[in-house]
């Protein structure tokens, strides 16, 4: 179900979309799956999450989120957007969209969808 609803966001979106619970990226569409499925979520990001923090990098000069742990710190990804899956007031996870095209900005429309997302996932995940 998770990588289906993976690939729907990718497919609405544009976007490379991951779906993470709170260690892990256990869904991923629209990027590379080598990079992403499975890997350990970042100190950054889990941080993030901790704090139930929803993240947007409207604009191509702010500081990307490294996803995983084996991301460096280069800069892969223009814009972002993390928003957490809450469950009965616990974050269990989060979906994710990026960009790695330059002219790409995450607007209001990108945070409504994964808004709504997570809302429907927070329903379904029992992780």
């Amino acid at each position: 179900m998770l990588v289906g609803y993976a690939e729907t966001l990718a497919k609405t979106t544009g976007h490379i979309a991951c779906i993470t619970d709170k260690d892990t990226v256990i869904a991923v569409s629209g990027g590379s799956k080598k990079e992403f499925l499975e890997q350990d979520l970042s100190k950054e990001l889990e941080q993030l999450l901790e704090d139930k923090e929803i993240y947007t990098s409207k604009e191509n000069n702010e500081i990307s989120i490294p996803i995983t742990k084996n991301d460096n710190k280069e800069r892969k990804y223009n814009s972002q957007v993390v928003y957490p899956i809450i469950s009965q007031g616990d974050v269990i996870g989060s979906v994710i969209l990026l960009s790695k095209d330059n002219n790409t900005k995450m607007g209001e429309a990108d945070l409504k969808v994964v808004q709504s997302a997570a809302g429907f996932l927070s329903n379904q995940m029992d992780i």
